[in-house]
């Protein structure tokens, strides 16, 4: 009896050594863990990785470099720099807006880093600066913030979202924006051409590239570099999964011949408002009503079957903008812009939508044009903030993600269109996508 109990303690004994043992080497791992549940803790379950608005009473949201309007949200770890985030609430008054920052991977998707591994200063930072707005007809209270500062820097490279939310609760969110923070770990060197396929060579744009990792080791080109392509800032129809077709020492060659092509499409349309005294190109009529002001523009032609004609444009952007005024901030008003398309037809196989950077490139039911019978066309009314815009007219079909803009547009290989093509790597033994390298070319100028 005594000899069993004491076989029995060895047994005991020993199990509790190896359980203590295990749980030591799991340290790490479990630590991993912690931040990853941490983290995710911070995505509230409708907040989506994307540029969003979660409140009908917030618009014009701008996130950019504060040295140039029209900018996209990147910085350089190294040299920091400052970017901006303004948007109106149409509530008026003061809130307590707070915003925070969550890491996420190639594909924009939150990876398992702890705020206090790629934040220095506070995770969490009130926005405390705001104007309320002068002299216009829609109240509205312009917030803004701008970053880094003096409460927050960032320490590693990557995708971030931006969260904006009210009233310190995490869950209440107001908006989201994407942004990017760059290492130059490598050197790309790229060029447009026309697409190297022949019945696609008049209308497709080519962007082929070489990533020169001189003096950076990267292990596995093939499963741990991941490249994006955009066109024009948009995320809908960007390009990835693309792996070198060549490695010759240093160089890690991507010529393709359709993977890396995208539709030229066409120049952009667009209209100006900066005041409501005079009808500028493109605007039919202005009108003032007790419901504000009312732009109508001139109608628009299908131009899928017309030939190409150059002109400059913003590649889809928009400018704030009020002629009558000092602050364009504060002093811009909104109106009621009218779009229509003239067309015969009636698209059955999906939805029309006015389509550019002042929606987030999204197709929403904001944005979408119904038929009008009685005129023969497809119009619809956007509550816009003064200013000079880009916009396009683009059909989305069911189930698909990416607008389609050749249908209503056309597409071909002169147009002008900016790109980037942005590098990632995982490094081994770590637990997030570095973004290395950010190459910005354009279909003119890097022919």
């Amino acid at each position: 009896m005594s000899k069993s109990i004491n076989t029995l303690r060895s047994v005991i004994l020993l199990a509790a050594i190896v359980f203590t043992i295990n749980s030591f080497s799991q340290n790490k791992k479990n630590s991993r863990w912690r931040n990853m549940i941490d983290t995710t803790a911070k995505v509230a379950n409708n907040m989506r990785c994307v540029d969003s608005i979660y409140k009908k009473n917030i618009k014009t949201v701008q996130l950019r470099d504060a040295s140039f309007e029209m900018s996209q949200p990147i910085l350089n770890l190294e040299t920091q720099g400052t970017l901006v985030l303004n948007f109106d609430d149409f509530d008026g008054g003061t809130k307590n807006f707070m915003y925070t920052f969550i890491h996420c991977n190639a594909d924009w998707t939150p990876d398992d880093l702890s705020t206090t591994e790629f934040i220095d200063g506070f995770a969490d930072n009130v926005i405390s600066d705001y104007k309320f707005s002068f002299n216009t007809i829609q109240r509205f209270t312009y917030y803004y913030v701008s970053f880094p500062n003096a409460n927050i820097r960032f320490t590693k490279s990557g995708n971030y979202l931006l969260k904006v939310y009210e009233d310190g609760k995490p869950d209440n969110i107001v908006l989201t924006k994407r942004m990017m923070i760059y290492e130059n770990k490598v050197t790309v060197l790229a060029k447009v051409k026309p697409a190297s396929l022949v019945e696609y060579r008049t209308f497709k744009q080519e962007i082929d590239f070489t990533i020169n990792h001189s003096g950076y080791a990267i292990t596995d080109p093939f499963g741990d570099l991941k490249v994006v392509i955009t066109q024009n800032n948009r995320w809908d129809n960007r390009k990835q999964g693309l792996k070198p077709v060549m490695v010759k020492d240093d160089d890690l060659i991507y010529d393709y011949d359709e993977e890396n092509v995208f539709d030229g499409g066409n120049e952009f349309r667009h209209f100006e408002v900066q005041s409501f005294r005079y009808q500028t190109e493109y605007v039919k009529s202005i009108k003032k009503d007790t419901g504000g002001y009312h732009v109508e523009l001139l109608t628009d032609q299908r131009r899928s079957s017309k030939r190409y004609a150059t002109y400059t444009d913003m590649n889809g952007n928009y400018l704030v903008k009020v002629q009558e005024g000092t602050n364009s901030e504060t002093e811009a008003d909104y109106c009621h812009v009218t779009f229509f398309l003239s067309s015969v037809n009636v698209f059955t196989d999906g939805d029309v939508y006015v389509f550019g950077a002042f929606n987030d490139w999204k197709c929403t039911a904001e944005n979408r044009m119904h038929y009008n019978p009685a005129r023969f066309g497809y119009e619809c009314t956007l509550y816009l903030k003064q200013g000079y815009y880009n916009y396009e007219y683009v059909v989305q079909k069911p189930n698909e993600t990416v607008a389609d803009q050749t249908e209503l547009e056309g597409m071909h290989y002169d147009t002008e269109n900016d790109y980037s093509i942005n590098v990632y790597y995982h490094p081994p033994g770590t637990y997030y996508d570095q973004l290395i390298a950010v190459k910005k070319l354009n279909s003119i100028k890097d022919r």
